[in-house]
């Protein structure tokens, strides 16, 4: 069950991680669910590096630094999958 969280919370956290950033992100959504897992590591590593992974309540800063990851992820690799995909600019 706890692969299926991940892939629901990737998947949410890349979304919004899309609506956030300027411009259109062109990637698929199991790519969008990937880089919002990715973004997700990534938050609760910086989060458990800081001190604030686990805390009374709702645990809001460690969301934060989530998305904060899923952001970077979809903005790093956003242009990283058109230049493979061959979408990128070619010059002569």
């Amino acid at each position: 069950m706890s692969w299926l969280w991940a892939i629901i919370v990737g998947l949410v956290l890349g979304v919004l991680a899309r609506a956030i950033l300027p411009g259109k992100q062109n990637i698929p959504l199991w790519l969008t669910a990937i880089f919002g897992i990715i973004g997700s590591v990534i938050g609760n590593a910086v989060a458990s590096g800081i001190g604030v992974d686990d805390t009374a309540g709702i645990d809001w800063i460690r969301h934060l630094l989530q998305l904060a990851g899923a952001v970077l992820i979809v903005a790093l690799g956003t242009p990283l999958y058109a230049k493979i995909r061959g979408g990128g600019k070619r010059t002569a």
